[in-house]
């Protein structure tokens, strides 16, 4: 149970929490909320959720403003992509790196055209990111002492070159296959990104968003690692116990009938199954494995 107050002290604002609003990462953010006990109930077409238990309002919003909104202190907290937040320029905290939606944003050209970088340089370019864009071309442009030709368009960008409006764009790449469709090919990186939980540095509520970080935190490892036990004999548990060292060391109990002793011990949820056979084969049985809804490590 937590120990914050249900409601924060009237001289302070509500803790606002953000996140994406529609999409594949709305979907990945909301089971981390639920693995982190962030209980709520959004009403259809409403923006705006109260957690059950917590003092704490989420609002819905586009991913590429909730940088801005942390950023301005509107939303003490929020979830976006690394790269929706290098591009509004905002003074953020990054409290952890989420491993999900994971992309580049690249420079691309079509295929038939088999250019470089170079050969873009002072042409027409189309983005969805014209900050990061205009960045990555003005050391070039000083180079050449040639003009990049930035150009914002808010979607559909990868048609940009087929219909004649650009010579290249700069967009998100993920699994590569909508660019591939539309004849495009990578020729320069900008930068990699990922979903992140960011944080106003300046907020009041300092306890609410180290509790939200914990409990992000233990979801996550939590999704990382299984718990394994099972019961072994004596002259078989230093082989045993090495095979599942733990986070820091195996939990070793001694068992009533003589010389057996009970293991448990965590283990990385994709080498689970390869540790079962590992410990069958060097003398443990009774091997069972757990899933871990949470931690706090």
């Amino acid at each position: 149970m937590s120990t914050l107050p249900s409601s924060p002290p009237s001289s302070l604002p509500p803790f606002r929490l953000a996140i994406p609003k529609k999409g594949r990462l709305y979907e990945k953010c909301s089971k981390v909320l639920e693995g982190a006990g962030l209980e709520y109930r959004r009403e259809a077409r409403l923006d705006v959720a109260v957690c059950k238990d917590l003092p704490i309002t989420l609002v819905f919003l586009p991913a590429s403003d909730i940088g801005n909104y942390v950023g301005l202190g509107d939303v003490d907290m929020g979830i976006t992509g690394q790269d929706c937040v290098a591009e509004q320029g905002v003074e953020v905290k990054e409290e952890i790196k989420l491993g999900f939606g994971k992309c580049r944003l690249c420079l691309q050209a079509p295929v038939s055209k088999g250019w470089k970088k170079e050969n873009v340089v002072g042409g027409r370019i189309c983005t969805s990111f014209p900050s990061l864009a205009a960045k990555f071309f003005s050391e070039e442009d000083a180079k050449t002492g040639k003009k990049t030709n930035v150009r914002y368009v808010s979607g559909s960008v990868e048609a940009a070159c087929g219909l004649g409006l650009a010579d290249a764009v700069v967009d998100l790449v993920e699994t590569g296959t909508t660019m591939k469709a539309a004849g495009l090919e990578v020729i320069a990186e900008v930068m990699h990104s990922e979903a992140i939980l960011i944080s106003n540095p300046t907020s009041p509520h300092g306890s609410i968003i180290n509790l939200i970080k914990k409990r992000i935190e233990g979801y996550i490892t939590a999704t990382k690692f299984m718990m394994i036990s099972y019961n072994v004999a004596e002259k078989n548990l230093a082989a045993c116990s090495a095979i599942t060292p733990g986070k820091t060391s195996p939990t070793v109990t001694k068992l009533s009938e003589e010389g057996m002793f009970a293991v448990s011990a965590l283990v990385k949820r994709s080498e689970a199954s390869g540790k079962m056979d590992e410990l069958s084969e060097a003398g443990a049985t009774d091997i069972l494995l757990f899933a871990i809804s949470n931690s706090r490590m």
